[in-house]
């Protein structure tokens, strides 16, 4: 059996991974995806029950889908580090007919995408609509979903909610990922989103709230605690307070760094503080 390294050796990878994606093509979002990369660890490393003998149908394991499509470098690294295709095909992340677009497509057949996610808002009801065909198909296996706060802003997220809630779609967990920041500013300077946990108690969910949405332990123990609650009428959502640009001391704190590429010398600083652990493609 092949060893696999603890997750806390992955991350740093992953986040070498993003910067070198985006860095190369000038181009792509590093600062969302540094700040979700534990999450995407915990996830596929860990928690979710899935097969790299990648399936659209998808029966008999969980699925997870991206709402924030934006953030892709991470959601490319992860699937490629987790073995769904070769590490070295993200040296085609956002070049011209790359399996690796900038936003997650389905035409190209990129294993492990389910559906195309440059739309923000969207991604809840898609995962609303696997939830009911697993229960349909009598699967018992669990939804997941990632979900930037910045497209709470969307309408169609309270239409989502409100659904799931009043129909008890209980094998669906939402993660939403609360830094409190988009690409112009701060979701309070934007447009406030007010107090988050009781919208979704409004709408029928039940709510944890993991403040440190950068600790993988915690972060398990949130899905975990999540999973276990599954099955009684509720649909699950976790409140997930990150750091955009997690790992890369001059992206953290800061919204400017939602869609822009660092420097070759920015990139070296976010390498020198990411040591290489798996090996760079």
């Amino acid at each position: 059996m092949a060893h696999t390294p603890s997750l806390e050796k992955i991350v740093p990878q992953i986040r070498r991974d993003i910067v070198r994606m985006v860095h190369k093509v000038n181009s792509g979002h590093p600062g969302g995806s540094l700040g979700c990369a534990e999450y995407f660890v915990a996830l596929y490393f860990e928690v979710m029950e899935h097969s790299k003998s990648f399936s659209m149908d998808g029966r008999n394991e969980d699925l997870f889908f991206l709402s924030n499509g934006h953030i892709s470098p991470v959601f490319y690294s992860t699937l490629a580090r987790s073995g769904y295709f070769p590490v070295e095909e993200l040296n085609s992340f956002r070049l011209i007919d790359s399996r690796l677009q900038g936003h997650p497509t389905t035409h190209e057949g990129l294993p492990g995408v389910r559906v195309a996610s440059g739309s923000l808002g969207q991604g809840l009801s898609v995962a609303i609509g696997a939830a009911l065909s697993k229960k349909l198909n009598k699967d018992p296996k669990t939804i997941y979903l990632l979900m930037g706060d910045g497209e709470l802003q969307e309408g169609q997220n309270w239409e989502a909610l409100m659904y799931a809630g009043a129909k008890g779609v209980d094998n669906l967990i939402a993660t939403v990922d609360l830094n409190g920041k988009q690409i112009d500013g701060s979701t309070d300077e934007v447009l406030p989103l007010g107090d988050v946990r009781q919208k979704f108690e409004a709408f029928g969910w039940e709510v944890i709230e993991l403040t440190e949405g950068n600790s993988i332990p915690q972060i398990i123990a949130a899905l975990s605690q999540a999973k276990a609650q599954l099955g009684k009428q509720k649909p699950q959502a976790i409140l997930m307070h990150t750091e955009m640009g997690n790992g890369v001391s001059f992206m953290m704190h800061t919204h400017a760094w939602h869609g822009k590429a660092p420097n070759d010398e920015q990139l070296a600083v976010a390498l020198s503080e990411n040591k290489e652990t798996l090996g760079d493609y």
